[in-house]
């Protein structure tokens, strides 16, 4: 697999030389998700940041009644995991799963730890990675408590205008915290 996407996904953040991108490169895994696959269930600890090459993984959460709930998607060059997870090596509440055919590069805990001792520029690429990531939690958290379901669906679509081909409508419709049903019936009104 190339690591391409990767490598430049970062150089919007850092510079790196030839042989920090060797290093880089020489800790990452190769892992391929068909659709339907998990990346990592409930219950698990999760173990890597993973980089999404091609396709798209779910991350979502199994309330007491069985009802999916989807925190996000996360398709080519967007990184999927369970930060809090991962951070406190305690069992994830979420579920991550492919829901195309999925190509990912990923890196342990282990080997970022070492890959921020060896390259320390790494550091300031992943703080921005998760004060982004934060940023963007808060942002959905403050949307999900102000925001009524047709303005986040507005701004789901404008965000996401590749949401219509790639995800169901039941997935949309869960990540907007309504029923399909109900999103049907938004999108019919807002079309006509």
């Amino acid at each position: 697999m190339s690591f391409d996407l990767l490598l430049a996904n970062i150089a919007r953040h850092i510079s790196l030389d030839a042989e920090e991108a060797a290093f880089f490169t020489s800790l990452l895994k190769a892992r391929d998700l068909k659709t339907g696959e998990f990346l990592l269930r409930e219950g698990s600890i999760c173990k890597y940041e993973s980089f999404v090459v091609r396709g798209c993984v779910k991350t979502y959460y199994l309330d007491e009644n069985g009802f999916e709930h989807i925190i996000d998607f996360s398709i080519e060059e967007w990184w999927a995991d369970d930060l809090y997870s991962l951070l406190t090596q305690t069992a994830s509440r979420s579920n991550i799963k492919a829901i195309e055919d999925t190509a990912i590069l990923q890196i342990s805990k282990s080997d970022l730890e070492l890959l921020y001792q060896r390259v320390p520029k790494f550091e300031r690429f992943f703080r921005i990675l998760f004060q982004n990531a934060y940023i963007a939690q808060r942002e959905q958290i403050n949307q999900a408590l102000s925001a009524t379901a047709e303005e986040r669906y507005v701004l789901f679509m404008k965000q996401k205008p590749y949401a219509e081909r790639r995800f169901s409508q039941k997935d949309i419709a869960s990540y907007l915290g309504v029923t399909p049903q109900f999103l049907s019936a938004l999108k019919k009104r807002l079309a006509g």
